[in-house]
């Protein structure tokens, strides 16, 4: 009994001094403590909006109503070159919400078992074309201009090298070059590269001033990082001087007549918002942000997107991957398409022919590739006839 009592009194101080090495760990590289640090780590997409702490964003005190109608699904879906069933699509895509609106009415709904209308849900890098529809506005208010530099707004940051030349212009269409990689390696090893410091950071002035290095020069090539979206976020604290979560409420979420609060995810309470991802809406209140494309930047009588920034965010201006266009945040994988893209599988589809907005969130494994078949199945059930 007395060895018995030794091993787990052993025991006891190793896993105690263990979490103390970790602890202290966590806080020299700004993370949250450990525990914390697994449960994010661990968590399936949908389950992370309360794994970290967040800001507020309220909706519109007069939401506009959405119309509803009834439309069939289609029998069948081509994924991956195989004719699904429609309920086995979203069953293999790992669907927790997908919606369909066309002409601004919404003709089917659909929630995963635990899930509600009512739901936040992740966007990941959907909040990209969130924070470019606020940078669109501030353009438009003359407050900035896509050839500033970023260093401008925090000459405390100038490194003396060419990342004191990355303009707003660049970071809008990922060819700043800031050497932090876009790489999600699945398991432990992965919470040691940039992009999953930058993800768990408790402080985001900290990450970006410890990841300055250049991977190319401002300008001379494209390649997809998050890094850029988040040093725009940065932008719009410095010059709007409020939380982006209180921007954002008053002049998108309560302008597109949102109908349920969202939240932001922060580096900490009071913090800054880590705009590169991590907003948190539900599923019908995306929808809305993508009826802004279909409506010349109207929600109702508001206008929030401007007729150049739309023009802007409607235009390719680049490839990045997949072949695919890209232009201030927003992709567009066909002609005439656009699309908010989000980690483990978050669309707002965009359909200006048929006037059609898919809106599809689900729990895609990290290492899953799902973006090309995806689309493609949103491109089919957005061209069909009713």
């Amino acid at each position: 009994m007395m060895r018995l009592f030794r091993i787990i009194r052993n025991t006891l101080i190793s896993l105690a001094v263990l979490y103390g090495a970790l602890f202290i760990f966590t806080k020299v590289v700004h993370y949250p403590e450990p525990i914390a640090s697994i449960k994010l780590g661990l968590a399936p997409a949908s389950k992370t909006p309360t794994l970290m702490p967040w800001h507020v964003i309220d909706p519109s005190d007069k939401p506009i109503a959405l119309p509803v109608a009834s439309e069939k699904m289609p029998a069948e879906i081509m994924y991956k070159g195989t004719s699904l069933a429609f309920n086995e699509f979203l069953k293999q895509t790992d669907t927790n919400a997908f919606l369909v609106i066309r002409n601004g009415v919404m003709t089917y709904e659909w929630y995963e078992d635990g899930v509600t209308q009512s739901t936040q849900l992740p966007s990941y890098s959907v909040a990209k074309t969130m924070t470019s529809i606020m940078i669109g506005q501030l353009i438009n208010q003359g407050k900035i201009k896509e050839s500033d530099k970023f260093v401008d707004y925090f000459p405390n940051l100038k490194a003396g090298t060419s990342f004191d030349l990355v303009t707003i212009q660049q970071l809008l269409d990922m060819q700043a070059g800031v050497g932090v990689s876009d790489n999600y390696p699945s398991g432990p090893s992965g919470w040691g590269v940039a992009i999953a410091q930058m993800y768990a950071t408790t402080d985001l002035d900290w990450f970006l001033k410890n990841n300055r290095k250049m991977a190319f020069e401002p300008g001379s090539k494209s390649e997809y990082m998050s890094v850029d979206t988040q040093m725009l976020g940065m932008i719009i604290k410095k010059v709007t001087g409020k939380r982006v979560s209180d921007y954002f409420s008053k002049n998108v979420w309560q302008a597109v007549g949102a109908k349920y609060p969202a939240t932001w995810n922060v580096d900490r309470i009071g913090g800054t918002e880590k705009t590169f991802c991590c907003f948190n809406a539900s599923a019908i209140d995306y929808g809305r942000i993508g009826m802004l494309f279909l409506n010349g930047g109207y929600a109702g009588p508001t206008k929030v997107i401007d007729n150049n920034w739309l023009k802007r965010l409607s235009t390719p201006v680049t490839t990045l991957d997949r072949n695919w266009g890209y232009g201030a945040q927003v992709w567009h994988p066909y002609p005439n398409t656009s699309l908010a893209l989000g980690l483990h599988g978050q669309f707002i589809f965009i359909n200006p022919a048929t006037r059609t907005v898919i809106v599809k969130l689900s729990d895609n494994p990290t290492d899953s590739d799902h973006e090309s078949d995806t689309a493609k199945a949103l491109l089919e059930i957005s061209n069909l006839k009713n």
